[in-house]
């Protein structure tokens, strides 16, 4: 009984911690922003974010065409900073600081 009850609780914990680290998250797309573009894009992350309204944001990421939205914007970017695994970070970032959104990042 001891063993079961230890197994049911450890696939908990990996249950809960998996669905946490899968969902985006604007701080997380704020430093993948600061560490994988700013310095191809040449501007900071407040100037990124307002080049576009929150529907367009959000038109490009259903439409998946917020890499080569973002391509456009930032020429130089590598190509290893448009991977499939950042852009949902990078769309939490620019969809929650978008120019009629009202807020400003920090960087």
């Amino acid at each position: 009984m001891n063993k079961l009850l230890k197994l049911v609780l450890a696939s908990v914990m990996v249950l809960a911690v998996s669905t946490t680290a899968a969902s985006a998250d604007v701080a997380k797309g704020q430093k993948l922003y600061l560490k994988k573009l700013k310095g191809s894009c040449g501007m900071n992350g407040a100037k990124m974010s307002t080049q576009h309204s929150q529907s367009e944001w959000e038109t490009f990421k259903e439409e998946g065409k917020l890499a080569d939205e973002l391509k456009k914007i930032c020429p130089k970017a590598p190509s290893k900073a448009l991977q499939e695994k950042y852009l949902e970070h990078y769309y939490d970032f620019f969809f929650e600081y978008a120019n009629d959104s009202g807020n400003v990042p920090s960087c």
